[in-house]
């Protein structure tokens, strides 16, 4: 552990939200791969209308599970079923606090009958790490973290992503023969350059396409000949901006609060952990405020991962989960901001915008919600954010209003008149992406 432990910092700071609380945090940016190559709204286009490339290799944490109890383990500390996990199959791993409240969701793939790789922000990984070494599990793990963290050294892997309605015709190219006939969120190995490469039928923007992983000695010869197959259709690769806007559209929240700051049983887990964690250290900001972490908190019915939780099998969570499956009150939708109302607000030629602050929703009766990701939609030609809302509130159509501005904080009540102006918006479905909402995942399974 490197500096003081979480739960030190949470007593010194008062409680979580006053550590936590940052008023105007500088957005994250990814790491290594440079901000934009032909501009952040023409590589937003290009998932849409051609064929784009994703270069995820650097930002995100890999940790590699192997032992003879790795499935035991990853059953106990997780919702989702391995009766049906075949070897080269991903799933979107579902871990849950014991109130049933999401830790955080990230990528399982199934590597062997005795290994998995879990990849993401790294919570949902401390989350294994912690119970395989306090449980006794026979386990063994390494985590390679993202390159904001990893000064000195490369990555494992290399992870590319073709994406979009040109997809397929670039990655025939690439493979000299017909792509992969893969269910989705399943994998098989193919040659690319004369190396051998995972594709995983997978996309992160709501489109057709594959994401190929292997050795990161491979990089460079791997991505020249992803570059050069998709020349003839356009090819467009995508910068760091216009990455951290590509889930909006297709519904995935990224950053749920982990359900991890005030619960008793969780004390040693705290202890567990640094203050320089991404739990120590993933602010929150925006202008819907409470005193209370717990009001963060969000459940997987919440984010619409129903499909990939099974109760046939004990886990940590699972009867508050099962319990709330039955008291759900809000739904995940996609506000459609107010075009003459975002002019107004952030300005006349608005250019780049992606934030994870936590902005209020308010209806008709008042509170109706928060945001969780907001970002500027050069193709759809205003702004969109992913949020929860209210039950009452979810029918598309409906007319909110988005507070702007970013609260003090503690010591200021989380409903006072502060004088932000108010964005209109009108709620639709999530994913807003007609392709990522009935066609994304039609040849899946598990």
């Amino acid at each position: 552990m490197t500096g003081p432990d979480l739960q030190s910092a949470i007593d010194r700071a008062g409680s979580p939200i006053q550590l936590l609380w940052q008023p105007g945090v500088a957005p994250w940016t990814v790491p290594v791969v440079q901000p934009e190559f032909d501009g952040w709204a023409a590589e937003q286009t290009a998932w849409r209308t051609t064929v784009a490339l994703f270069d995820l290799s650097f930002h995100m944490f890999d940790t590699f599970f192997e032992g003879p109890d790795v499935t035991r383990l990853l059953s106990e500390v997780s919702a989702n079923n391995y009766n049906s996990f075949a070897i080269g199959q991903a799933k979107q791993f579902v871990p849950v606090a014991y109130d049933g409240n999401i830790i955080v969701d990230g990528i399982l793939l199934r590597t062997g009958e005795e290994s998995y790789t879990l990849t993401g922000v790294p919570a949902a990984q401390s989350w294994v790490k912690y119970h395989a070494q306090a449980g006794g599990y026979d386990v063994e793990f390494s985590t390679d973290p993202d390159s904001s963290v990893r000064t000195d050294a490369d990555p494992r892997l290399f992870r590319f992503q073709v994406q979009g309605p040109l997809a397929m015709e670039v990655i025939e190219r690439l493979l000299d023969g017909p792509a992969p006939a893969v269910k989705f969120f399943h994998s098989t190995t193919v040659q690319i350059a004369g190396r051998p490469v995972r594709a995983l039928r997978h996309g992160m923007a709501g489109q057709a396409g594959f994401e190929f992983i292997g050795d990161f000695a491979d990089y460079a010869a791997v991505k020249e000949a992803i570059l050069a197959a998709g020349a003839p259709s356009g090819l467009v690769q995508v910068g760091g901006k216009a990455y951290f806007t590509n889930g909006v559209e297709s519904g995935w929240i990224p950053t749920p609060t982990p359900a991890i700051y005030t619960d008793e049983r969780l004390a040693d887990y705290r202890r567990s952990l640094s203050v320089f964690s991404y739990e120590g250290k993933k602010p929150l900001n925006g202008s819907f405020y409470s005193d209370r972490i717990e009001d963060y908190y969000v459940t997987p019915w919440e984010l619409g991962y129903g499909r990939s939780i099974s109760f046939d099998h004990e886990f940590i969570g699972k009867e508050a989960l099962l319990a709330a499956r039955d008291d759900v009150r809000r739904t995940r939708v996609t506000l459609e901001f107010d075009r003459d109302d975002v002019r107004t607000v952030l300005g006349e030629d608005l250019d780049y915008l992606n934030s994870y602050g936590r902005y209020r929703i308010e209806g008709a009766d008042g509170l109706a919600g928060m945001t969780f990701w907001t970002s500027n939609i050069a193709p759809v030609g205003t702004v969109l954010s992913l949020a929860l809302v209210d039950n009452a509130q979810a029918e598309p159509g409906t007319q909110v209003e988005v507070v702007w501005g970013e609260h003090p904080g503690h010591g200021t009540a989380p409903d006072a008149d502060l004088g932000f102006p108010r964005i209109r918006a009108t709620v639709q479905t999530s994913p807003y992406n007609e392709f990522a909402r009935t066609a994304y995942r039609a040849n899946s399974e598990g």
